[in-house]
């Protein structure tokens, strides 16, 4: 029980934790786990609420419902679980800034925060461009 207090996991460790969760999940309920397809849902939520003609009539939205499934209570899952691994660490900072990343931008939090923000853009029209 040490290890879930310790401030930081080796990333070989996560990683290994990580395939064996996927693996655990393919071979339980035959599916990958994944957050793409949430996060459209999730703006689809949103959407339904202000104009729910319109995202009735769309065809990504005809393919994919909108609902609450597996993967969003994975992704909402994730969330908490960093929460309680914070807690558990009592950790309430969060990891100081990787060198690169404050020599390419600076000390500024806000363009860290914008490139992280953009950088996230980028990966997940590349995941839905994929199918997930």
């Amino acid at each position: 029980m040490n290890v879930l207090r310790e401030k930081t996991w080796s990333p070989y460790v996560a990683g290994v934790l990580a395939g064996l969760l996927l693996v655990l999940s393919v071979f339980l309920t035959g599916k990958y786990f994944g957050a793409s397809t949430t996060f459209v849902r999730a703006a689809g939520f949103v959407e339904q609420a202000v104009a729910p003609d319109k995202v009735a009539g769309m065809e990504y939205f005809i393919k994919e419902k909108v609902k609450v499934d597996w993967q969003f209570m994975f992704v909402v899952g994730v969330l908490f679980g960093a929460l309680v691994s914070s807690w558990l660490s009592r950790e309430k900072r969060a990891v100081p800034v990787p060198r690169m990343w404050e020599e390419r931008f600076g000390p500024y939090r806000s363009r860290r925060w914008i490139a992280a923000f953009l950088g996230g853009i980028v990966v997940m029209f590349g995941a839905r461009l994929a199918d997930g």
